[in-house]
């Protein structure tokens, strides 16, 4: 099994709602594990199940991106929440 890369830039798409009331838009970072961290911790939780995350032509959800944030692999600390 392949080990999964954190430190693999990442383009972050958050959840398009449909009101609009977010001013959240498309986010690169320089790893995976910031933008992990930033939709986990700084991101408004209700936005998480509609964003993607793109990491080296692959697609995560907001699914798929809470089991990588609480994945013992995962290599920042993280915040209380």
């Amino acid at each position: 099994m392949r080990m999964f890369d954190y430190n693999a830039s990442a383009g972050l798409y958050p959840c398009k709602t449909v009101k609009r009331t977010s001013r959240l838009r498309y986010r690169r970072f320089d790893s995976v594990a910031e933008a992990l961290r930033f939709a986990m911790e700084d991101m408004p939780s209700g936005l998480l199940r509609g964003s993607v995350l793109e990491v080296e032509e692959a697609r995560y959800d907001g699914q798929q991106m809470q089991r990588l944030y609480e994945s013992e692999a995962y290599p920042l600390p993280r915040r209380s929440l």
